[in-house]
């Protein structure tokens, strides 16, 4: 039984010296990062499919129960909408394809303009995929949330292919103003997605969004911690990936979020202890 946890990057400047060490080269800090972690968020993939040598060095450092969840590329899902985009789509599968089991969901993330009416073009798309990857889909047109026929009608679209409907819950993060920088950057560019927690398949996958105010973060995913709890019990496998404004505390939230999960769930096997961010020294 294993529940997998994770943040939006595997780098960030405000981690060196914490969860990363100091001046480390850049192809040695995804090892460290999954040193803390056991899943990542392939935001980068969204904006240019990545060279092979990139993805070849991803799979190096990382264990073959690490979990990446891989954004399709904005060509085939923003631009094209879905249609027509044969080719890069089958360069992005070819550059992917040295993680192997790593790559634990394709994630199509969907722009808000993509609506209910679009239903059927989703459903198409998801038909012509191979059955080599598992798939997961992020939609954030309020018409899927409020309309229960577009949400039954999308549930139908998903499930002959078995993928999976990824919630992104920024409820949390929109119950009050924001108080920082970051919080209010992240005001005008988070969407605004009403809660959803129920899963469709063995290996849901969900989004949260906290705030930079630790306590505040931790109150918002107490019913995530029940919810998680609950399909583990029913035998699902989980992944879970923390965000806050600034992220400057993303992966420790990671674990604590895991740690909260683990004391509802007996037989949940603990994350490993963390690398040492720097060498230890005699004084």
């Amino acid at each position: 039984m294993r529940l997998h946890v994770g943040c939006a990057m595997w780098n960030l400047k405000s981690w060196h010296g914490r969860f990363l060490p100091h001046r480390l080269a850049a192809p040695e800090r995804l090892r460290h990062y999954a040193a803390w972690c056991n899943a990542v968020e392939g935001n980068t993939t969204f904006y240019a499919t990545p060279a092979p040598e990139a993805v070849a060095s991803w799979a190096e450092q990382t264990g073959p129960d690490f979990r990446f969840v891989l954004k399709l590329p904005r060509v085939l899902t923003h631009e094209r909408r879905l249609v027509g985009a044969d080719a890069e789509l089958g360069a992005f599968l070819d550059a992917v394809a040295p993680l192997g089991p790593r790559a634990h969901a394709l994630w199509v993330q969907l722009p808000g303009s993509f609506t209910p009416a679009d239903t059927a073009t989703l459903a198409r798309f998801l038909r012509t995929l191979p059955r080599t990857h598992r798939y997961a889909v992020e939609v954030r047109h309020p018409g899927f949330f409020t309309d229960a026929r577009a949400a039954r009608q999308l549930e139908d679209a998903l499930a002959p292919v078995a993928a999976e409907w990824v919630p992104f819950d920024t409820t949390a993060f929109f119950a009050s103003p924001p108080t920082s920088d970051a919080e209010r950057e992240a005001w005008t560019n988070k969407p605004r997605m009403p809660l959803r927690t129920r899963a469709l398949t063995d290996r849901p996958i969900v989004r949260y969004l906290g705030r930079d105010d630790t306590a505040r973060t931790v109150e918002g995913w107490q019913p995530w911690v029940a919810v998680v709890a609950g399909w583990l019990a029913e035998g699902r496998s989980p992944t879970v990936f923390l965000h806050t404004p600034d992220n400057a505390d993303a992966p420790a939230l990671a674990r604590q979020f895991h740690d909260e999960v683990r004391a509802r769930v007996s037989g949940l096997d603990p994350l490993p202890d963390p690398s040492p961010t720097e060498p230890a020294t005699l004084f």
